[in-house]
């Protein structure tokens, strides 16, 4: 599976094509409405009153707009739910059960939505209709797959696992929506939204969510007022020729500096799988001695791709118990000694020795000496 792919986004050009035609539509019926255009992610981009429309259609537009964005069809559907009976409909997140949003498409893909307040519902749906039919004008930019976002997080999983550590890992698309999360069994289940929090903030801010943190403990407490920011570090966009292509937040781990350490490793495991992937046809990859004696020194990911991965491990003490449905452990121990307890069977690892966990199999360290060190190939299955 590829770990990155493009996807279409409105350009400059695009927004105001669909904004004037939506606009000359309620001006040629004399229409009093506000226009609300968004992106796929249900972001406002562009905003617009015709002569004397009432202040409270500006929210009621984009909320319009952002629900046939997010669920990729006219929110008329969602209203006819809720007027045929389906009052469950109401509680849908982010949804709001009003006529008159369409969503914006470039082939299948949808790429924004069109939402119009202010007349009634079917005048608010036509002008809406009138923008989406206009010329969409997008431009392509990398994005990052399921498979991309897997990576990342196993990477942080692969490191937290080795130091002994339980965080959670989540990380989440361009827009701050998440794509994937790691949740060991002795995760704290509060960092779960925080892990999430900090990935979002990094996407969506275009930076290290430790940029607000140090802020906000720096002496610009109105750091903490930024919509959608929460000042804590361990949250790191993943970025790829230039574009933020998602983030990766950790929280849960012994300090907030191991968050940010973890969150970092991520980041560069993710950026390096997809830079191999770009590169076209496929490479030998070479470390050094040095290089690899430095990721020994704290444990973690020496290469990382959608199909398989590298681990240069690091233990110190003994580990849960570890269960990969998809993957095969094959473990070649460099230093140090270790038990190791795979299915029924316990076996006494020393330096040289060899270990191949099959997928579906539950393995665990109960003993490691300090330190323990391992490559481990993990392959998908």
């Amino acid at each position: 599976m590829s770990v990155v792919r493009t996807r279409h986004v409105l350009d400059l050009a695009g927004v105001d094509a669909v904004m004037q035609a939506a606009e000359h539509a309620a001006l040629d019926k004399g229409y009093r409405v506000v226009i609300a255009v968004v992106d796929a992610s249900g972001r406002l981009l562009a905003l617009r009153r015709t002569p004397d429309a009432q202040p409270a259609s500006d929210q009621v537009a984009i909320d319009k707009a952002r629900t046939a964005a997010i669920f990729v069809r006219p929110s008329r559907e969602i209203e006819d739910q809720v007027s045929g009976g389906r009052l469950g409909a109401l509680a849908l997140h982010g949804a709001r059960a009003l006529i008159g949003g369409i969503p914006l498409k470039v082939g299948d893909e949808v790429v924004g939505a069109i939402g119009t307040s202010g007349e009634t519902t079917d005048e608010d749906e036509s002008v809406s209709i009138a923008g989406a039919q206009a010329r969409v004008s997008t431009v392509e930019v990398p994005a990052l797959t399921y498979a991309g976002a897997k990576v990342a997080a196993e990477a942080v999983a692969a490191a937290a696992t080795t130091r002994g550590v339980a965080p959670v890992a989540s990380v989440v698309d361009a827009g701050g929506d998440l794509l994937y999360i790691w949740r060991p069994d002795a995760a704290q289940v509060a960092s779960i939204g925080v892990a999430t929090d900090k990935a979002r903030t990094a996407a969506i801010y275009r930076r290290p969510s430790k940029d607000f943190e140090d802020q906000a403990s720096g002496g610009r407490p109105s750091a903490l007022h930024l919509a959608g920011a929460v000042p804590l570090q361990g949250g790191m966009p993943i970025v790829v020729d230039g574009f933020v292509v998602g983030a990766v937040g950790v929280s849960g781990a012994s300090s907030a500096d191991e968050d940010q350490e973890l969150s970092a490793l991520g980041k560069e495991t993710a950026e390096a799988a997809i830079a191999t992937e770009l590169a076209g046809p496929r490479r030998a990859q070479f470390f050094s001695h040095d290089a690899v004696v430095e990721r020994f020194r704290t444990g973690g990911l020496l290469l990382a791709t959608a199909g398989y991965q590298v681990d240069a491990g690091r233990r110190t003490a003994p580990g849960e118990v570890e269960l990969h449905e998809n993957v095969v452990d094959i473990m070649h121990v460099v230093e140090g000694t270790a038990t190791v307890v795979a299915g029924p069977d316990t076996h006494e690892l020393v330096a040289g020795d060899v270990l191949v966990i099959p997928n579906g199999v539950p393995h665990q360290f109960v003993h490691v000496s300090d330190p323990f060190l391992y490559f481990v190939a993990k392959v998908e299955r």
